[in-house]
């Protein structure tokens, strides 16, 4: 932390003369009982200026976060308080993984539930009956939706949470619009280890001559800066070589550090190593030239989705569709008990698997700009669950009908930037959402550390 941490100057106790030697150090430590009461002392106003600093148990775990890998039944899903009963809860579907147990068992987008294992959902147990550790398995009652005041219709299905990796490249289309041939990728999390699925992806929309694009970024809430460089290199490729995004670390790790370190460029190839330098993938990126791109965004689309929205904003015209994004312009490293920090350093600490996943870096476009406050829809359309009129119309993701889809492709046909009020007060805002409260799902990360 105190070498790396963004506000290591900030917080007295990771100052450079603060402790004189390594027993000041292990005093200072064994006054804490554990590593996280530890870590989150060191954090600089937490949940006010360092919002997203982590540390874990178990690294394992994390890196499979990374890739998209963690249990889950494969139902992604808002709560919402019962409209006339605030005591009591209900859940609407929104997203199913493909080839999830929920997909195999008919779980759909759209679809109200409120009883788990014959017990109704309520503010006080619906952690308990949905997130914990012991609800690995479970029997979920669905319901009619009846305005925000759910009546069970008596189907009930069996749920099995499971080791899943999502391919986060979810859905490539092309549509063909008059004039228009209009390219549309759902695209749920910056992994590297899908950046082939993603090339693949751009090789469909340049085989087709696709005149526009839409990126759906309603449920990304981010990941890797190398796979958002890739990205915007993607959909524009007249830039290569010119500058993509540029990283601010702690003074200490800017004056000790190349400033080409720095800089994250635009590039027509994709290079992807593991930790022992072997090469992962290695090929030519399928770029485009288009001089406008489309972005669906949500309150879930965050971090390395946002980087992408404001690196591409420079050098294209760029189009937003949906609500406003999170607003998360830092980035984290992973830090290992080793002699490096790294998960291959020498004397890599056998006897735990905690890391730190620190805040070390704000990052910023080629005209030194970013928005900590998100970035707000140019054509306001908000997902409908219900909570306005008492009907739900989520659509289906990919189909010309779904709402926000349909709005981002009328904006290209009609070719003017929609004059809907950007009214953000929502009546009804969820008590959770399943993936934003996953841990690690709004990340924005680099793969190694600066020395």
């Amino acid at each position: 932390m105190n070498d790396y941490y963004y506000w290591q100057s900030d917080v007295p106790n990771l100052g450079d003369s603060r402790f004189s030697n390594q027993a000041e150090i292990n005093n200072f430590s064994a006054s804490f009982a554990t590593p996280e009461d530890i870590f989150e002392s060191l954090r600089f106003q937490p949940g006010i200026v360092d919002r997203f600093s982590w540390i874990v148990d178990d690294y394992v775990a994390l890196e499979n976060a990374f890739q998209g890998i963690r249990l889950s039944n494969g139902m992604e899903f808002n709560l919402y308080t019962y409209q006339t009963n605030s005591n009591n809860v209900y859940g609407v579907v929104y997203y199913v993984i493909p080839g999830s147990d929920a997909e195999k068992k008919g779980v759909l987008r759209g679809m109200v539930f409120s009883s788990i294992n014959n017990t109704q959902i309520t503010v006080s147990n619906y952690r308990d009956l949905l997130t914990n550790a012991a609800s690995i398995n479970y029997a979920l009652s669905f319901a009619n939706f009846n305005a925000g005041d759910p009546i069970l219709n008596g189907t009930e299905i069996n749920l099995s949470k499971e080791q899943l990796q999502e391919n986060p490249v979810a859905i490539t289309k092309v549509f063909d619009e008059g004039s228009k041939k209009i390219g549309y990728l759902l695209y749920n999390q910056f992994a590297n280890s899908f950046d082939g699925e993603l090339n693949a992806s751009f090789g469909v929309f340049k085989d087709n001559n696709i005149t526009d694009l839409i990126i759906d970024l309603r449920y990304n809430g981010g990941g890797s800066v190398r796979t958002a460089t890739y990205l915007a290199s993607m959909i524009n490729g007249t830039n290569t070589g010119k500058l993509f995004s540029q990283e601010i670390w702690n003074e200490k790790v800017m004056n000790a550090t190349a400033p080409e370190y720095f800089l994250n460029n635009f590039t027509n190839q994709i290079l992807n190593k593991d930790s022992n330098g072997t090469i992962l993938l290695d090929e030519p990126i399928n770029s485009l030239s288009l001089q406008k791109v489309y972005f669906i965004i949500t309150a879930a689309t965050a971090s390395a989705s946002e980087l992408v929205i404001n690196g591409m904003r420079p050098y294209i015209d760029v189009r937003l569709v949906g609500t406003k994004t999170i607003g998360k312009q830092v980035g984290s490293v992973t830090l290992y008990d080793s002699d490096t920090y790294t998960r291959n350093g020498a004397n890599l600490n056998a006897n735990h698997t905690y890391a730190m996943q620190p805040i070390v870096l704000e990052i910023k476009n080629a005209n030194s700009e970013n928005n900590p406050d998100g970035y707000i829809a140019d054509d306001y359309l908000p997902e409908n669950f219900g909570r306005e009129d008492g009907i739900i119309d989520l659509g289906v993701l990919g189909s010309k009908t779904e709402p926000l889809l349909n709005k981002a492709i009328t904006s290209i046909i009609a070719g003017l930037k929609s004059s809907t009020s950007k009214n953000f007060s929502f009546k009804d805002k969820p008590l959770m959402n399943s993936k934003s409260e996953a841990l690690f799902s709004q990340e924005m990360y680099i793969e190694e550390i600066r020395n």
